[in-house]
C-alpha cells in the first residue's frame, strides 16, 4: 500500500509536539501547528511562533526553509485548518480530559478517513477513546516519537483492535518512508517499551548508587561505554532530560502499571533528589544537575555532585578495577568484585531481567524489545543481545543462585541463546519456545545480512567487496572510524576492475558509525616524524589515481553515506556519479582545520 498522505497537522507546538512537526516539513510536506491561546496576549498564535523560532535555535530544521511549510495557528481559531488534513497528531500536555475534550473538537472538523494519532507515551490507548464516536476510534492510534524527533529513530506505533488496520499501516509506511524513523510495534501498556523498561533502568541505575556509595562518576563510567550505552550514562542522562522530570515518571508509571509490577519498589525519590529540585538543580536547563560547569575566578570546571552530603566537587576519573576487566567481556565486568562491578550487576540484573519478564506483555518479539531500546535510548545492543553477551545460562544460574526469580522466557530458553544463525538467516527466540527467522521489513537491505550467506569477493585489512544482488557489488570501508588509508584506497582500485569485468553498478556504502571521518592522519603525521619526504607525494599520487580511474569507470558509482563524510571521504564521494545520502549526513573538505590542503582532487570537484 503506498500512503497518501500530503499534509500533516500537529495540535501542540512543546518540545515534542514542535520537533514532530519540523520533521515532517523537513520530508517536504505541509504542517498545520496549532496552539494554546495565552491569557490575554495580543498575538493568539504566540506559543506557536515561539516554538517555530527556538526551532531554528536549536536545529529542528534541517535546512531554515523548511519553516516555510509551517502554517501556525491556534486551538481556538484555527480548527478548521485540519479539514485538508491527512493525519493529526497531538502532542498536547499528558492531561487524560484535555486530551479527550480536543479529540472532540477535531472529530468534529475533520475529514472522514483522516487518521488521528496521540503522541502520549504514559496514558494508554484504551483511555483515549473512552467517550469517542466509533469513526474516531477506528482511526485512532498512538504514534510516540522519542525527543529530539529529529535525531532519535524510534517510532513506537500502537493501535487497539478497534483501529483500522489500513491507518496503522499508511502511518507505518509513511514514518518510515518519509520521516526515517525505525517503526516498532507494540501492544497498549504503561510505557510500552522503550520507557517501560528505559524508566525502570534509570531508575534502579540512581537508586543503587545511593545505597552502594558508588559516586557519579564511577556509575556513568560503568554504566556507559562498557555496557554499550551513550557516555551520559546514568546521572548524565538525568542531568539531560531534567531532574525534575523523575517524580513525573514515577507517578506516571505507579498510576499505571499492576500493582505486583517489579517497578513499585523503585518508585521512591531520596530526599537529596528533592532538595535539588525545590533548589532548581534540575540538570542542563537549570542551575546545575549531578554536574555542573562552574565559572568561578574566571575559569571553568566541571564539577559532580556527592550523593551523600550534596556538595560539589571537581568531577575526578574513576579508579576502578572492574572498569578494565571491562575489556575481557559483560561477564567480567558484571562479576568483579569491586564496587563497580556489583554496581554494573545490580543495575543489570534488574533490568534485563525486568524486561524478559514482560515478554510477551509488551510485545510479541525480543527483536521488537532490543530494537526499541537501540533506537530510542541509544544503548549498542537491547536487553536480549545483552543476556546473549553474559550467557543466558550464566545469567540464569546466578539469579537462581540469589534467591531471584528466573523470567519463563529465560527458563524455556535453557542452554540456548536469544539469537542464533541458522542456514545463513538470523534467528531469534520466541515466547513459544520456538526460533523464527528476523524478517526484514520490505524495502529494507543489510550489509549484515549479505555477509551471513556471502563470501567477500576481494578484501584487506580496511575494506571488502560484496556482492548484493542483481549485478551490483558493494565496497564497505572497516578502518577504525574509516579513515581513508592506503589499503582502503587499495580496495577502490581492485574493486574497480573486477565490477567492470563481472557486475553492473558499484555502491559505496558501510554499516559504522562513520561512512568516512577523513584521511588517515596518524600515517601522515608518522610520516613527517620519520621524515619520510617521499612517503606524502607518493600517498597524494595515489589517491588522485585512484579517485580519478572511479570517476571515469564505464559502470555507475554510487556513493551512499551517513554520519561523516569527511576529507578524504568528501572527495570520494565528489568522484562518484550519484550520491544517496542519508539525512543526517556531515560533508565536507574539512583538511584546511588542522592545516592542509585537499589533494586527491576535492578541491576541482568543489569548484
Amino acid at each position: 500500500m503506498s500512503s497518501n498522505i500530503k499534509r500533516v497537522a500537529v495540535l501542540g507546538s512543546g518540545v515534542m509536539g514542535g520537533g514532530i512537526a519540523a520533521q515532517v516539513a523537513n520530508a517536504g510536506f505541509p504542517v498545520v501547528l496549532l496552539d494554546i491561546v495565552p491569557d490575554g496576549a495580543e498575538n493568539r498564535n504566540q506559543v506557536a511562533e515561539s516554538a517555530v523560532q527556538r526551532l531554528h535555535k536549536t536545529g529542528g530544521f534541517m535546512q531554515p526553509d523548511n519553516a516555510n511549510l509551517l502554517t501556525i495557528g491556534n486551538l481556538e481559531d484555527d480548527l478548521d485548518l485540519l479539514a485538508d488534513c491527512d493525519w493529526i497528531v497531538e502532542a498536547v500536555i499528558e492531561h487524560l480530559d484535555i486530551k479527550r475534550d480536543l479529540y472532540k473538537r477535531v472529530d468534529a472538523v475533520r475529514k472522514p478517513g483522516s487518521v488521528v494519532s496521540s503522541n502520549t507515551s504514559t496514558i494508554p490507548l484504551r483511555l483515549l477513546v473512552e467517550g469517542q464516536t466509533e469513526a474516531f476510534t477506528q482511526d485512532f492510534l498512538v504514534t510516540h516519537f522519542f525527543n529530539p524527533p529529529r535525531h532519535m529513530r524510534l517510532l513506537e506505533l500502537v493501535g487497539s483492535e478497534k483501529t483500522r488496520p489500513e491507518a496503522l499501516e499508511q502511518i507505518r509506511e509513511f514514518a518510515d518512508v518519509q520521516l526515517g524513523k525505525g517503526i516498532v510495534a507494540c501492544k497498549d501498556t504503561p510505557g510500552f517499551i522503550a520507557n517501560r523498561i528505559g524508566i525502570y533502568w534509570m531508575q534502579c541505575g540512581l537508586l543503587s548508587a545511593f545505597e552502594q556509595g558508588v559516586t557519579v562518576e564511577e556509575a556513568d563510567a560503568v554504566m556507559s561505554r562498557p555496557v554499550g550505552i551513550p557516555k551520559t550514562g546514568i546521572f548524565g542522562l538525568w542531568d539531560l532530560i531534567g531532574i525534575d522530570l523523575g517524580p513525573h515518571l514515577i507517578n506516571s508509571m505507579t498510576s499505571t502499571l499492576e500493582p505486583t509490577d517489579q517497578f513499585h519498589p523503585l518508585a521512591k525519590t531520596p530526599q537529596m533528589i528533592s532538595e535539588m529540585i525545590a533548589e532548581d538543580y534540575t540538570g542542563r536547563k537549570g542551575r546545575g544537575g549531578f554536574y555542573r560547569i562552574n565559572k568561578s575566578n574566571g575559569k571553568k570546571r566541571m564539577e559532580s555532585t556527592h550523593l551523600l552530603s550534596g556538595d560539589y566537587y571537581p568531577v575526578a576519573k574513576p579508579e576502578l578495577e572492574s572498569l578494565a576487566s571491562a575489556k575481557s567481556g559483560l561477564r567480567s565486568l558484571v562479576s568483579h568484585e569491586d564496587r563497580g562491578g556489583r554496581y554494573a550487576w545490580e543495575v543489570l540484573s534488574n533490568t534485563l531481567s525486568y524486561a524478559a519478564s514482560l515478554l510477551p506483555e509488551i510485545c510479541d518479539r525480543i527483536s521488537g524489545v532490543d530494537e526499541a531500546m537501540r533506537l530510542g535510548y541509544a544503548w549498542k545492543y537491547g536487553p536480549f543481545e545483552l543476556i546473549d553477551q553474559l550467557g543466558a545460562a550464566w545469567f540464569a544460574e546466578r539469579l537462581q543462585a540469589e534467591g531471584r526469580e528466573v523470567p519463563t522466557i529465560l527458563e524455556k530458553l535453557g542452554n540456548g541463546s536469544f539469537y542464533r544463525i541458522e542456514n545463513s538467516v538470523r534467528q531469534q527466540f520466541s515466547v513459544d519456545g520456538q526460533y523464527r527467522d528476523i524478517e526484514r521489513p520490505e524495502g529494507v537491505l543489510l550489509l549484515a545480512d549479505i555477509k551471513l550467506r556471502n563470501q567477500p569477493l576481494a578484501q584487506n585489512s580496511a575494506a571488502t567487496l560484496w556482492d548484493i544482488g542483481e549485478g551490483v557489488a558493494c565496497l564497505e570501508f572497516h578502518a577504525k572510524m574509516n579513515a581513508m588509508e592506503p589499503a582502503i584506497l587499495q580496495m577502490i582500485d581492485e574493486s574497480i576492475d573486477t565490477v567492470e569485468s563481472r557486475f553492473k553498478a558499484l555502491v559505496l556504502y558501510n554499516e559504522g558509525p562513520a561512512f568516512c571521518a577523513g584521511a588517515n592522519l596518524s600515517l601522515i603525521r608518522q610520516a613527517i616524524l620519520d621524515q619520510d619526504w617521499s612517503a606524502l607525494p607518493e600517498l597524494v599520487q595515489v589517491g588522485q589515481q585512484v579517485y580519478r580511474k572511479m570517476q571515469s569507470a564505464p559502470f555507475p558509482v554510487v556513493g551512499a553515506p551517513s554520519g561523516m563524510a569527511l576529507g578524504g571521504g568528501c572527495e570520494v564521494l565528489l568522484h562518484s556519479d550519484a550520491i544517496q545520502a542519508h539525512a543526517e549526513t556531515y560533508a565536507g573538505l574539512v583538511e584546511i582545520g588542522v592545516g592542509l590542503v585537499p589533494a586527491w582532487g576535492g578541491c576541482k570537484e568543489m569548484l
